[in-house]
């Protein structure tokens, strides 16, 4: 037996998954510090005879299987980049890095999307096109994709699929859904300007802090009562920092949190309302406010053609698939398909705790049920838009998957 047919047995496979997924959640790294994850993932490409494509990313690293012969074009994304979390799983393969860890499942996502590469390797003189496999830095810090769009990685490609881990999800079913998934993960900083005073004599101030706090009931109105009820929205005030004493009443006072959206007409609505309601509250208490917005990835939303090509090639190979609950997290997976037609998966992963927990932890069964579901939905995606493309010939149409 080749090594090849050794390596894409059923254990054999799940064995090196298992043993990658692993060195990567030892050593995980994070977002644009990425160099060693993305050696150790050339070093793994190349041994399989996976040729290497030529885009500037500082980390990261791209691939392609197939096309000799032209054709269509289609992407599997993986993500490779972890949490600044310290690891609490007392696995035997645990973090060495101190204060760092793949708490998200990363590690799960490259695993899987190699095996798929390995998979399909075996079978590229049948592709009728090209698989791109990005392996994607940054996307905890919502920077990645766009850098690997705008490193050309994306020229060319007609569908982009990805995936993440879900843990309170069993094995064997993966969550299939047109339409919006995940969210619009926007952040803000609002800083209000008072004029400090002693506390025992306020009416010598401006009190940032009560304008604050009038500012954080008020914001809770706009999704209660400017954005539809049968929409949704959440605008959350995680952090408010003022003062240095407790008998001075300070200066200034600033407020962190995120906005979370599943529609762009929505999220326009919220955040023009925002700024209208923090600058309405600060003119009320006599102060100034100024907010900054911190641009998060739109909102991942499906399309529904290669959602349902997706249910197909699940049903045959036996998964069970589901039409998921959206997340209220946010993806930069988004970015893609800005660009092109793209499908974001969830994969049950049975683990016991949900992501970014210090403890977070996944049943690796699922791995080689991720390479055989993205390897298939990538032949797929091929044979369809290529058939297509044939009977267009000479129309002077475009073909449109289906």
């Amino acid at each position: 037996m080749s090594n090849e047919q050794e390596l894409l047995s059923a254990a054999s496979l799940a064995s090196r998954l298992s043993d990658i997924r692993r060195e990567l959640h030892r050593y995980p790294e994070l977002s644009n510090e990425e160099f060693e994850t993305t050696a150790r993932i050339r070093r793994w490409l190349e041994a399989a005879d996976i040729r290497i494509a030529d885009y500037p990313l500082r980390t990261g690293i791209v691939a392609e299987i197939g096309g000799q012969n032209g054709g269509p074009i289609i992407a599997l994304r993986a993500d490779i980049d972890a949490l600044p979390i310290q690891e609490e799983t007392e696995l035997p393969f645990a973090s060495a890095i101190p204060g760092v860890m793949h708490a998200c499942g990363h590690d799960f996502h490259t695993a899987s999307i190699l095996g798929a590469a390995y998979l399909l390797k075996a079978r590229e003189a049948e592709l009728t096109g090209t698989v791109r496999l990005l392996f994607q830095p940054a996307e905890e810090k919502a920077a990645g994709a766009r850098r690997v769009v705008e490193s050309g990685a994306l020229e060319g490609v007609r569908a982009v699929f990805g995936l993440h881990n879900k843990p309170d999800l069993p094995i064997g079913t993966i969550g299939i859904k047109g339409g919006p998934l995940m969210a619009a993960a926007d952040g803000f900083v609002v800083e209000v300007e008072g004029k400090g005073s002693h506390a025992a004599v306020p009416s010598a101030g401006n009190d940032p802090i009560v304008t604050a706090a009038h500012i954080v009931t008020a914001l809770q109105s706009i999704v209660s009562r400017n954005v539809n009820a049968l929409d949704s929205a959440v605008i959350s005030v995680t952090k408010l920092h003022s003062g240095t004493a407790w008998n001075i009443i300070p200066e200034k006072a600033v407020l962190d949190g995120t906005v979370r959206t599943f529609d762009e007409e929505v999220r326009r609505l919220v955040l023009r309302r925002f700024d209208q309601v923090v600058q309405g509250v600060a003119a009320a208490f006599d102060t100034k406010a100024s907010v900054r917005w911190i641009e998060g990835p739109p909102p991942v939303s499906n399309d529904e053609a290669l959602a349902a090509l997706a249910w197909k090639e699940a049903e045959e190979l036996g998964l069970l698939p589901i039409v998921p609950v959206p997340s209220p997290a946010g993806e930069d997976f988004a970015v893609y398909q800005q660009h092109v037609p793209g499908l974001f998966v969830f994969l049950g992963t049975e683990g016991p705790h949900e992501w970014h927990h210090p403890a977070f932890d996944l049943d690796e069964r699922a791995l080689p049920i991720a390479a055989d579901f993205f390897a298939g939905i990538a032949v797929r995606a091929l044979a369809g838009l290529a058939a297509q493309d044939a009977a267009v010939v000479g129309s002077g149409e475009g073909a449109v998957l289906g």
